[in-house]
């Protein structure tokens, strides 16, 4: 797998893309792991009544978001305490293959349901359940080539809302939020390569980082946010940051040394400089609430979902700059200077990024039930999804 460094950053620091085709999006976050498609082939220029519905499914219950790569889009659901594994043809909806494996729907105070997405490398599939149990699939035909029960052979425990955190494969390893500070499997047979204590973990998924001349991945543990290098597990730094119920949701942002991290529950968030030692709180205020869903950085702005509400901040001080009701729990990503938000009613939503106010450019109601799954531009289409499993693909791609 090439790796490219797309960024340089101050006092050795790096943030880490793994190359993927086209304008796929084959993981969590994206390519680069940070909320941002570089797709650039897709329009704003709406009918008026909204982008055509390319197609529809039913998936069931869960709040998987989408892996698309190769002209396939794969997510999970939830059916009488089954998971299931779903590959879609990308451009018409055709069922390619679904794999099922048991799984508790574990509805507690919510709908429940997977919460990891699926993550896609070269042949294979990955996918972690919220009970601690990895799963490795054929991506072609979606056979199981292993299974590792995480929560039973590490003797982890499960957080309180189930595990979260997607699979990140890196090199010839895939990482995990397991434990207190992560694990690593190989990613061809699931051997545990290297693993943490068996503490409670949180709720976020890894993110590559360089630091100075290691490979590493940046996370939210249950009380903290630690850096280890992806080799051998080694803690290269962490600082401390308590949630009510350790619920710890988001993925750290960098910019430069610098990193953002946010929790709700009336927690909020704040900016530390991890090139410090011990790492060095900047600022930390309730200006940002992330629930459940991680904010985007463009052009020195945070963009994101402070509790019921989208919010824009300044990075470097935590100032708010506009603040805007549209969206309630809702998600968001960005492509080609542009938010995407889905609502948590299910309208979607295309604006500018900017510190000046929320503009939508174009708007249209796509779904309906409770949405909090991030949806994803991929290839002129955007896919969506609500708690029920309704999943619908429209075509954005202005042809």
């Amino acid at each position: 797998m090439k790796i490219s460094i797309p960024l340089a950053l101050a006092a050795g620091f790096a943030v880490v893309s793994f190359s993927s085709p086209a304008a796929d999006w084959p993981n969590w976050r994206g390519p680069d792991h940070n909320g941002i498609s570089k797709e650039t082939d897709w329009s704003t220029q709406w009918p008026a009544a909204g982008p055509k519905q390319l197609w529809k499914a039913k998936v069931g219950t869960g709040f998987s978001s989408f892996a698309v790569s190769g002209g396939k889009v794969f997510t999970v659901g939830n059916t009488d305490n089954t998971d299931t594994v779903f590959c879609f043809d990308a451009n018409t909806g055709a069922e390619v293959w679904k794999q099922s494996y048991a799984s508790p729907l574990d509805p507690k105070y919510y709908e429940g349901g997977p919460n990891a997405t699926p993550t896609v490398e070269g042949e294979r599939i990955y996918t972690f359940s919220k009970r601690g149990v990895a799963h490795c699939l054929d991506a072609a035909e979606g056979t199981e080539l292993w299974v590792k029960d995480l929560a039973a052979e590490l003797k982890a425990k499960m957080p309180v809302w189930g595990f979260a955190g997607s699979v990140l494969i890196a090199g010839e390893l895939a990482l995990l939020n397991v434990g207190s500070t992560g694990a690593a499997l190989d990613k061809k047979t699931g051997k545990v390569i290297w693993s943490s204590g068996p503490e409670e973990a949180g709720y976020s998924s890894l993110v590559p980082v360089e630091i100075g001349a290691k490979s590493a991945v940046a996370f939210a543990s249950k009380q903290h946010v630690v850096a280890v290098t992806v080799a051998d597990g080694k803690e290269l730094w962490r600082f401390p940051w308590k949630t009510q119920y350790n619920v710890n949701p988001t993925d750290p942002i960098f910019s430069g040394s610098k990193v953002f991290i946010s929790s709700g529950y009336n927690r909020g968030g704040g900016v530390f400089d991890v090139s410090a030692s011990p790492p060095k709180n900047l600022w930390d205020n309730k200006n940002m609430r992330n629930h459940m869903n991680s904010c985007v950085l463009w052009q020195g702005h945070l963009y994101g979902l402070d509790d019921n509400q989208l919010r824009c901040l300044v990075f470097d001080t935590g100032a708010v700059k506009w603040t805007d009701k549209a969206a309630g729990k809702g998600s968001l990503m960005l492509a080609d200077g542009k938010l995407i938000v889905l609502s948590e009613k299910g309208e979607l939503l295309v604006a500018a990024p900017s510190p000046d106010g929320f503009k939508p450019l174009v708007r249209a109601q796509v779904l309906g039930g409770k949405c909090w799954t991030v949806p994803v531009l991929a290839n002129g289409k955007i896919y969506c999804r609500n708690a029920a499993g309704d999943v619908v693909c429209v075509d954005v791609s202005g042809k």
